[in-house]
């Protein structure tokens, strides 16, 4: 009976030593910096939803002062539709072509966004609502989170990535987590992409 305990307590310190060694040499580091990039993604999507639930009442708003501006008030009620019926999920992450088709529309949507608070200066009633005023300031704390998180996402996919490429991520990747590629990230697909559009014409 001693002998099976002592053989137990045995295999039970060797299986500990073991683990320990393993995730001293970062054999846990794929799937943890693989977790931060679907984290750091979530919270992208977080702000351009945040930015999207702004736009119904920004449009309604500007209606409200400028019925004639209806070609710019459709194209971002459009953009916004674009936009948001493009969803990402953490397999499409892998994906160039679903990131590319996600980047652009969200990027249109931008635009559109940037077009329609620059038809603001023309209607001075408009400028000074309190309402819109409230949305142009959400809107614009709204562009430098998104960039925020982007920079965010960037980093995570950088890390995951170059753990997978070097010593000793590469071994592990090879050995345990062949089933997980390299991350797709942001690519700027318009100029200046990296910062945040100013939405403020005071």
């Amino acid at each position: 009976m001693d002998t099976q305990r002592f053989r137990t307590t045995w295999q039970m310190a060797i299986l500990f030593l073991i683990s320990s060694l393993l995730a001293g040499c970062g054999i846990n580091n794929i799937p943890t910096y693989d977790e931060q990039v679907k984290s750091a993604w979530s919270q992208v999507e977080n702000q351009y939803q945040r930015r999207a639930d702004l736009i119904p009442n920004l449009v309604e708003t500007v209606k409200g002062f400028a019925r004639q501006e209806q070609e710019t008030l459709t194209a971002v009620v459009e953009a916004r539709a674009k936009a948001t019926s493009i969803n990402i999920s953490a397999a499409d992450l892998n994906d160039p072509a679903k990131m590319r088709q996600f980047e652009q529309a969200q990027s249109q949507l931008t635009g559109a966004l940037s077009r329609l608070m620059a038809v603001s200066e023309r209607y001075p009633d408009l400028k000074s609502n309190q309402n819109f005023l409230a949305l142009q300031s959400q809107l614009e704390g709204t562009e430098n989170r998104i960039a925020v998180a982007r920079r965010d996402f960037i980093a995570a996919v950088e890390r995951y990535n170059t753990e997978i490429r070097t010593f000793p991520g590469r071994i592990w990747h090879s050995l345990m987590y062949s089933d997980m590629p390299i991350r797709e990230n942001f690519s700027a697909t318009t100029e200046n992409a990296e910062q945040a559009p100013q939405v403020n014409f005071e």
